[in-house]
C-alpha cells in the first residue's frame, strides 16, 4: 500500500481555500437574510438561506456604508460575491460585494424603509405643520444658485411682491455629500436675521438625482427647524420625505414662490374690498343710528316733555282717591266688626243676667259665694243685685235637699 502523504491542518484548509476560491467565481445569489448583526466596526455577519440551505455571509464596512437601505431578517435580496475560507477556523463564507433588494429596487426599499420609521415618530403629523407668514420680510434659497429652479422662483417672488428679500444659501442638490450640505444649510439658516420662511429643494430629475431629498439627516433638519420650511422637490408626480416633512409641499419650485409671497395686485385688490366693506358697515351702521334717532325724536315725551308730568299727576291722583276709598270702606268694616262683638260682649254681660231677677252673693275677700259651705252663721255677706248691693248678716244656711 503507498503511503499517503502527511499534512497539517493549515495545509489542508489552505489547499481548500485555494480549490473553493479558484473553482468558483464571484456570482449571484438569491436569498433570504437572517441572524443579521452589525459589528461595533461597522461590518455585517449574516446568515443567506433559501428552502433548503444556508451559508455565513459577511458583509465587510465598506460595502455596507454604501447601502441606502437598512439590511435586516426577513428581507429577500441578491447578493453578488465569493465564497472565501477563513484559514484559521476552517470555516467558509460568503464575502458580500454588491447587495440589492429582490423585487424591488434599493432606492424605492430605502424610501419605505425611511417614510416607515418618520411616520411612527410622528415627523409626519399635520398638528405639527406651522402656517406660513402671511408677507414674509425675508425668504431663504436653500439650493443649487445656479439651477433653473432658483431662478423660477426668484422670477415668480420678485413678480408678485417686488419689495420681498432673498438670501440664497448655495448646496449640491444631488450627489456625494449633497445631502449633508442641505442639513447644514437649513440648521445655519435660523441664525440669518429677519428670514420668516424657508424653500429647500430642485427641479426636476431620476429618483437617483433626488435622493438627496430622501435622506434622513435632511429629513432631521426640516423637523428641528425653527422657521417654516417649503420642499419643493421635483414635480408634481415627484414626492419625497423632504415633502413629507417640511410644513407645505410645493409641487414645484415655482409654486413654491407663489406660496410664500404674496401677489401685490391680490393684495391691493383685498385691501379695496376690505375698504369697501368697511364703507358699507359703516354706512349701515350709521343709517341704523338715524333711524334710531329719528323713532327717540318722535316719541310724544320729546315732543310735550310736561306731558309725562301730566300722565304722573294724574296717576298720584288717581292713586290717592283709590286709597281714601280703601280706607273708608276698611273703617266701615271694622266699625260693623266691632259693633258685632260689642253686641255679644252686651248680651254676655253679668248685669244683664241680674237684671232677670238673678244676684251675686260675695264675702269679704271678694270671693264668690257659690255653696252653704262657704258661709258660717254671723259672717258678713255682700248681695250683689241689678240696681245696687245689700250687706247682711248670715243667722243660718240650710241645705235644700234637706229641706226637700
Amino acid at each position: 500500500m503507498t503511503e499517503m502523504p502527511t499534512i497539517s491542518v493549515t495545509e489542508l484548509v489552505t489547499a481548500f481555500k485555494e480549490v473553493v476560491e479558484a473553482t468558483l467565481p464571484p456570482v449571484c445569489v438569491q436569498a433570504e437574510v437572517s441572524n443579521c448583526k452589525r459589528s461595533a466596526a461597522g461590518h455585517y455577519y449574516l446568515t443567506l438561506k433559501d428552502e433548503n440551505s444556508e451559508i455565513g455571509a459577511v458583509v465587510w464596512k465598506g460595502t455596507a456604508s454604501r447601502l441606502r437601505f437598512q439590511l435586516k431578517d426577513g428581507l429577500k435580496v441578491l447578493a453578488t460575491g465569493a465564497l472565501q475560507v477563513y484559514v484559521a477556523r476552517g470555516t467558509c463564507q460568503f464575502v458580500i460585494n454588491h447587495l440589492q433588494p429582490d423585487g424591488v429596487g434599493e432606492l424605492e426599499l430605502a424610501f419605505r424603509q425611511l417614510k416607515q420609521k418618520l411616520e411612527a415618530e410622528g415627523l409626519f403629523d399635520s398638528d405639527r405643520k406651522r402656517p406660513l407668514p402671511r408677507i414674509p420680510r425675508r425668504v431663504a434659497l436653500i439650493t443649487s444658485p445656479t439651477s433653473a429652479a432658483v431662478k423660477d422662483m426668484i422670477q415668480v417672488m420678485t413678480r408678485r411682491w417686488p419689495s420681498v428679500k432673498i438670501v440664497i444659501l448655495p448646496v449640491p442638490v444631488q450627489g456625494e455629500g449633497a445631502a449633508a450640505r442641505i442639513a447644514k444649510a437649513i440648521r445655519f439658516v435660523g441664525q440669518i436675521p429677519d428670514v420668516d420662511v424657508v424653500i429647500t429643494g430642485r427641479g426636476g430629475g431620476s429618483l437617483e438625482d433626488l435622493w438627496a431629498f430622501n435622506e434622513e439627516v435632511v429629513a432631521r433638519a426640516i423637523a428641528d427647524c425653527r422657521i417654516p420650511v417649503v420642499s419643493a422637490v421635483g414635480h408634481e408626480i415627484d414626492v419625497s420625505i423632504a415633502d413629507l416633512v417640511a410644513d407645505r409641499r410645493a409641487l414645484t419650485p415655482s409654486e413654491a414662490g407663489e406660496l410664500v409671497v404674496p401677489s401685490v395686485e391680490e393684495f391691493r385688490q383685498h385691501l379695496r374690498n376690505t375698504l369697501a366693506r368697511m364703507q358699507r358697515v359703516l354706512h349701515n351702521r350709521v343709517e341704523r343710528l338715524r333711524l334710531k334717532l329719528q323713532a327717540i325724536e318722535s316719541r310724544n315725551v320729546l315732543r310735550r316733555p310736561m306731558s309725562i308730568v301730566d300722565e304722573r299727576r294724574q296717576k298720584c291722583d288717581d292713586l290717592a282717591e283709590r286709597a281714601e276709598r280703601a280706607i273708608r270702606l276698611q273703617t266701615e268694616r271694622l266699625g260693623q266688626k266691632i259693633a258685632t262683638l260689642a253686641g255679644t260682649l252686651d248680651a254676655l254681660s253679668p248685669l244683664k243676667v241680674l237684671a232677670r231677677g238673678y244676684s251675686l252673693t260675695i264675702l269679704d275677700d271678694e270671693s264668690l259665694v257659690t255653696s252653704i259651705r262657704h258661709v258660717t252663721p254671723g259672717i258678713e255677706i255682700k248681695t250683689q243685685v241689678a240696681d245696687g248691693t245689700i250687706w247682711s248678716t248670715v243667722t243660718d244656711a240650710q241645705n235644700t235637699a234637706r229641706l226637700a
